[in-house]
């Protein structure tokens, strides 16, 4: 499935959708002819109106999701045998025995003539459901990201911590592979992925490359992690930060030397900074600030918006970076001083997402209302864009169709 738009971001599943559960297993030809010709089917015509996921719930037409619109594929929907049916097709007995004990499955699937997917198998009111991504053949170019230009040079940084973060569905996985990419590219070194699943299959050139995917090749992301440096890793990208223990031992691998590229499933710096500091334990937080600080190069924080010049996705982008001012925030407990920081900080690189959707409304790429739909901080952005300042209340309301202020529930009139 081609990518919906240029910048050819692909990440968890919709616009402001990727889950997290059972391990997940690499799927070539092995799919029965069945499951894989019916859903090779509905991909392939995914694709033919570039698509980059595609939904398929029970007695729902199968609906993808197009430079930021849901779209159904067809007219006719699938019943749930069918469905049911199909999708089990592609799983080894294995696979399907994990989906019957967690109800969950993250698995990728490799179909013929209809290439690479990551797949969240999952039910919902009792009937099983999926949610297809598709992973291009070959990472795109940077340029085609739209991405500051400057965010590429954090992969030449020797060591430290950069995270590339946002909701899911924002273009982390794609951005991660890029910066990836280039550092393979540009020098030689050891990059060792760890990964659920395996998304980009990356060839060693300049550098060497390894990469882990958990389920196959390491039970977790921790267990992975607690071994990595023993295998003597320059590069440790982590598709995913998510708990203690993960979060923990890259703070250790970037103070010791290593450059660790990771995600995280944060929206804007602040709550960055907060999910790594709050998940520790009060009586450790101070120790976590001090190796935060120390550790920390930059923070990417982006957001798809609707570009309104080509029906195509934009990312609007929040960047720190870790200036001696930034590092003594963090060190002194002081994290609210850096977004007044970021915002003034175009010299070093950095700014808001406020400024960020500020400059593609100027630009003329977006709406001033898919903007204010983006930020948390609409009062600021308002002011940055000259509209009068409104409180958020308002504006929500201001955003609202005219006929939305009413009583009326429109689908209750069939219960009369």
């Amino acid at each position: 499935m081609s990518p919906p738009h240029n910048h050819a971001h692909h990440s968890s599943a919709g616009a402001h959708g990727l889950t997290d559960i059972a391990p997940a297993a690499i799927i070539h030809t092995q799919a029965g002819p069945a499951g894989g010709s019916f859903v090779g089917n509905l991909l392939a015509g995914a694709a033919a109106r570039g698509a980059s996921d595609l939904i398929l719930v029970a007695d729902c037409p199968p609906t993808c999701f197009v430079s930021g619109t849901w779209l159904a594929l067809e007219d006719r929907p699938i019943d749930a045998h069918t469905l049911c049916a199909t999708l089990r097709d592609l799983l080894s007995e294995e696979q399907q025995a994990q989906l019957d004990e967690h109800r969950d499955l993250d698995l990728a699937i490799v179909l013929p003539d209809a290439g690479r997917y990551r797949v969240n198998l999952h039910y919902q009111r009792g009937t099983l459901a999926a949610a297809f991504r598709a992973i291009p053949a070959d990472i795109p170019d940077f340029e085609s990201l739209n991405l500051p230009r400057h965010v590429l040079s954090f992969a030449d940084y020797p060591n430290g911590l950069v995270l590339i973060t946002g909701g899911t569905g924002q273009g982390k996985s794609t951005t991660l592979a890029t910066l990836v990419d280039h550092i393979n590219q540009t020098r030689s070194a050891h990059i060792i992925t760890i990964e659920d699943p395996v998304e980009f299959t990356l060839t060693s050139h300049r550098s060497l490359i390894e990469q882990r995917e958990i389920g196959d090749d390491s039970p977790s992301f921790a267990s992975a992690l607690r071994h990595v440096l023993r295998q003597r890793p320059d590069v440790i990208v982590i598709g995913e930060m998510r708990d203690l223990e993960t979060i923990s031992t890259a703070l250790t691998a970037a103070e010791t030397g290593h450059l660790v590229l990771g995600s995280l499933h944060t929206s804007c710096t602040a709550q960055t900074l907060a999910r790594i500091i709050d998940v520790f334990p009060p009586v450790q937080q101070p120790q976590i600030r001090v190796q935060l600080a120390a550790s920390l190069r930059a923070i990417v924080c982006q957001t798809l918006v609707r570009d309104r010049l080509n029906e195509s996705l934009v990312p609007a982008t929040e960047i720190l970076v870790a200036t001696s001012a930034v590092r003594r925030a963090l060190r002194d407990n002081e994290a609210h001083l850096i977004y007044s920081m970021i915002e003034t900080g175009r010299t070093h690189g950095m700014h808001t997402l406020e400024q960020s959707l500020a400059d593609l409304v100027k630009a003329g790429r977006i709406e001033t209302d898919e903007a204010l739909a983006a930020t948390t901080d609409r009062g600021r952005l308002a002011r940055i864009l000259g509209i009068s300042a409104r409180s958020d209340d308002a504006l929500t309301a201001a955003m609202l169709p005219k006929d939305a202020h009413t009583t009326e529930i429109p689908w209750a009139e069939s219960s009369h």
